[in-house]
């Protein structure tokens, strides 16, 4: 096995550290990303359901503006977000490269994204469910926590795995302008030198990372579910 990864892939083979430091950057934005936008995008995401018209807490006005905000910054492709971004990632972290200046824009695209994708999950709550809770008096908090939050955790778990592998791919799209991790390893040694066998192992490493992430999720929302 060893000879044959050294025949086809002997560019990769020579630079095992640099891919053991890229898979390290790499799940390290992918994990900060998802904890930090994972609280903000549950929070807007639930903003979105109990204001909406017909909501728990409607409220017209906010409904409106923060479903015009989510929309503008979601179509807002994330290489230029990134673009946009450099000088408010200067001023917060000091710089604009590396794993943690790549922070910002990932959490910046990331939270509407998330919180749309609450908001579509909450919303396949059995409504009668919601009416029942209300009849019986329950706060609007108490159904937010006991009929939202806990009748949609399988739609949660489901949306936030596919938040997580639409990271991964945002992070390799980071490291092409010097974020680092495996999509800076792809483009860098990869393309740039001509090493096609980097930028397959490279590849290879972040279908691992997404097949572990739906592995887990699906494993979660089977315990959930039975």
């Amino acid at each position: 096995m060893y000879a044959f990864f050294e025949t086809y892939f002997p560019n990769a083979m020579a630079i095992p550290q640099e891919f053991v430091k890229a898979t390290i950057e790499t799940i390290y934005m992918t994990f900060w990303t998802a904890i930090i936008s994972g609280f903000l995008g549950i929070f807007f995401g639930v903003l979105l359901v109990v204001t909406r018209p017909g909501g728990i807490l409607e409220q017209k006005a906010i409904f409106v503006v923060l479903d015009q905000i989510v929309n503008i910054v979601r179509s807002i492709p994330f290489i230029i977000l990134l673009s946009l971004l450099v000088g408010f990632t200067r001023l917060i972290v000091g710089t604009s490269i590396g794993a943690t200046a790549a922070l910002v824009p990932l959490i910046a695209g990331v939270i509407p994204f998330f919180a749309r994708q609450i908001e579509i999950a909450l919303l396949e709550v059995d409504p009668g469910v919601i009416e029942a809770a209300e009849a019986m008096g329950t706060s609007p908090f108490g159904i937010i926590f006991r009929v939202y939050l806990k009748e949609g955790l399988a739609g949660i778990i489901r949306v936030s795995a596919l938040t997580i592998i639409n990271v991964i791919g945002l992070t390799a799209m980071a490291g092409a302008v010097g974020a680092g991790g495996l999509g800076s390893l792809a483009v860098t040694r990869g393309y740039n030198r001509f090493q096609t066998d980097v930028t397959i192992v490279a590849m290879l490493i972040i279908l691992v990372l997404v097949f572990i992430s739906q592995a887990v999720s699906n494993l979660l929302i089977r315990k959930i579910t039975h």
